[in-house]
């Protein structure tokens, strides 16, 4: 596609991939975590991410070549398995925001009254969720995306429906009840908050898909940095708003139907005007297209994020061909079919909290290179010690968590990262594994004396 973007397609592009499904997808999740907190969470998780975004604009100048995380380390550590290892974990989050939408796409279909949870035994949940996963992949490997134009209509649509609901349900909580909303100061000077800013991370993650597509932006530092600076404060706030409605809207729902709960909240605030079923099928059908959209988004630039790691020698040739047109098929199914996987089998808890991991452990890395570049007039030290500061909390804490509240989500967590980080070691140190294990055999044939006569000892005829 020969379509130039300019600012106002830069900020649909990041806003669209962070709030396209991840307000959907985790607000139940990280509100379990800090009821009525979970506004300040969102500031939390905004202002590291707003940090590291800071840091991967300035190392983008300074490299002077586009490419994100993985031509960062590459330019400035120089080393290669470093690089290719933060490129797999980028596209395992990639992978993990996917299944969370999926996951969420699945929750609000059956939330209809016409859409039974199970057929024949089979729970509806993760057949929806594997369907929507297997529709997109289809659509990629057609070819469809939507152009700057849509995308900016998409997201407006989006961010209007989001905005009126939240400003609405403040607005109705404040004429309901004599007393103010419920921001859950009890808990703003405990640790809740800062463990579900971590969890809620991966929903801050769409703003560095602007990086992988610089050769379609004009004038791309410019404008990706004025879009990244607009885009992250307007998500913080949309989550903030969209936070307060649900929680003093429908503070059970957001217990007995946490994924869910936004519609539980649109439905009783229109039920004041008589339009009670209708709030409901508005937001559950902005949830639908949300993340169904989010879904092809992310699948599009992860395609090409794979493309690029593929081209860099640092996926193996097998998965596809670095010269094809466009994203080669191959990819485009592989990271489907392992997605769908993900859907499929991982709770919502799990897989969100997984792919959070993997953003903040790539986002901290940034920041700590942005950081080792204090010294260029360009770089001020602040933003990415914050980004760095900020990642290295979140992630003790945000494991904390998970093992003293929720024992089988952090085994599930762990288990995923153990397998990644094994598949990535094996891959990129495997020369070096196959060097270090012929010097054994040799060391072994070598302790081996040729004089001894291998048959003494077993008899004789």
């Amino acid at each position: 596609m020969g379509e130039n973007l300019g600012l106002t397609e830069a900020v649909s592009i990041a806003l669209g991939g962070m709030i396209g499904g991840g307000i959907y997808a985790v607000l139940g999740v990280v509100t379990r975590i800090t009821g009525a907190a979970t506004w300040a969470a969102f500031v939390l998780a905004g202002v590291v991410a707003l940090c590291a975004a800071y840091s991967y604009i300035r190392l983008n100048e300074l490299a002077d070549q586009g490419g994100g995380s993985v031509t960062y380390i590459q330019c400035f550590t120089g080393n290669e398995t470093l690089a290719g290892m933060a490129g797999w974990t980028l596209l395992f989050g990639y992978v993990g925001s996917m299944a969370m939408y999926a996951f969420a796409f699945a929750e609000f279909a059956i939330s209809f009254p016409v859409v039974p949870e199970s057929a024949a035994g089979l729970p509806l949940r993760s057949v929806i969720s594997v369907s929507a996963v297997a529709g997109f992949v289809g659509l990629n490997l057609l070819g469809a995306r939507a152009t700057g134009t849509t995308e900016n209509v998409l997201v407006a649509a989006k961010v209007l429906v989001l905005v009126l609901f939240g400003l609405g349900g403040i607005a109705y909580a404040l004429g309901i009840s004599p007393s103010p909303p419920d921001v859950g100061a009890g808990r703003l000077l405990s640790t809740s908050p800062l463990m579900a800013a971590g969890v809620s991370f991966v929903a801050f993650q769409g703003w560095q898909l602007l990086f992988y597509d610089q050769e379609r932006i004009v004038d791309p530092g410019e404008t990706i940095r004025e879009a990244i600076y607009v885009s992250i404060p307007a998500a913080v706030g949309i989550y903030v708003v969209v936070a307060l409605a649900t929680v003093n809207l429908a503070p059970e729902a957001l217990t007995t139907h946490p994924h869910t709960a936004l519609k539980v909240a649109a439905e009783r605030m229109l039920s004041a005007v008589g339009i009670r079923r209708l709030g409901g099928l508005v937001i559950a059908l902005s949830a639908l297209f949300s993340t169904g959209s989010a879904i092809n988004a992310t699948l599009f630039s992860s395609g090409y994020f794979a493309k690029g790691l593929l081209s860099k020698g640092f996926l193996p040739d097998r998965v596809g061909d670095a010269d094809a047109d466009g994203v080669p098929p191959r990819l485009i199914l592989g990271i489907g079919a392992i997605t769908a996987l993900f859907s499929a089998w991982g709770s919502l808890d799990a897989v969100t909290s997984f792919a959070s991991l993997a953003f903040i452990v790539v986002f901290g890395g940034v920041s700590y290179l942005a950081l080792r570049q204090r010294a260029q007039s360009s770089v001020h030290p602040v933003p990415p010690a914050v980004g760095l500061v900020g990642a290295a909390g979140f992630f003790p804490v945000m494991l904390y968590h998970l093992y003293a509240a929720e024992r089988n989500t952090f085994y599930a967590v762990c288990a995923l990262a153990a397998a990644v980080v094994a598949v990535e070691v094996l891959y990129f140190e495997r020369s070096t594994l196959a060097a270090e294990i012929t010097e054994f055999e040799d060391l072994v044939d070598a302790d081996v004396d040729p004089d001894i006569d291998p048959d003494v000892g077993l008899g004789s005829e």
